[in-house]
């Protein structure tokens, strides 16, 4: 129990990570034609409309990823009071965001790109926790 007061902060963020990319992925997994209805829709205009299904399958991929490596490695600190998978987990939920914050600004959707800059940055202050 001392793994889990000693990385509190550590713990509850890669459990937020877990939350947020796995709830994420499976919905685009779930509703997949009604997420690829609306993302062709909102980048009709932009350099990506005709990427969109490939581009959501990275989402995807990346979404699942990150949300297992935060799962796993919030187990990992509990266990062992060290994770090597949630520091990768927090890295690769940057690069994933800052993709999600591309595709934002890209479709001119700022009030979008300032959601996901909110995600961001606790997933930048837990990547720099654990360094």
């Amino acid at each position: 129990m001392n793994n889990v007061f000693a990385n509190a902060t550590e713990i509850l963020l890669l459990l937020f990570l877990t939350i947020t990319f796995l709830q994420s992925g499976i919905d685009k997994i779930l509703d997949w034609k009604g997420n690829l209805d609306w993302l062709t829709g909102h980048f009709s205009k932009s350099i990506f409309k005709g990427m969109v299904p490939g581009l959501l399958g990275i989402v995807l991929v990346l979404e699942m990823l990150s949300g297992i490596l935060a799962g796993v490695g919030a187990f990992q600190f509990i266990v062992d009071s060290e994770s090597s998978y949630g520091f990768y987990g927090a890295i690769l939920s940057g690069i994933t965001l800052l993709m999600l914050l591309l595709g934002q600004r890209v479709a001119k959707d700022y009030v979008g790109a300032q959601t996901i800059v909110v995600y961001l940055i606790p997933t930048l202050f837990l990547v720099f926790l654990m360094q």
